[in-house]
C-alpha cells in the first residue's frame, strides 16, 4: 500500500504549490495596487 502514502503526498505538495501561486498572485496584486492606482480595470 506504499502506492496510497505516495499518491496522497503527490497531491499535497501539488495542492501547497497551487495555494502558494494563489497567495503570491494576490500579494503581488495588492502590492501593486497600493503603489499605484492601474487606470486598465474598471472600478468596482
Amino acid at each position: 500500500m506504499w502506492y496510497f502514502s505516495w499518491i496522497l503526498g503527490v497531491g499535497l505538495a501539488c495542492s501547497f504549490g497551487i495555494l502558494n501561486a494563489m497567495w503570491f498572485e494576490f500579494r503581488e496584486d495588492a502590492r501593486q495596487s497600493k503603489a499605484k492606482p492601474d487606470d486598465s480595470r474598471p472600478a468596482t
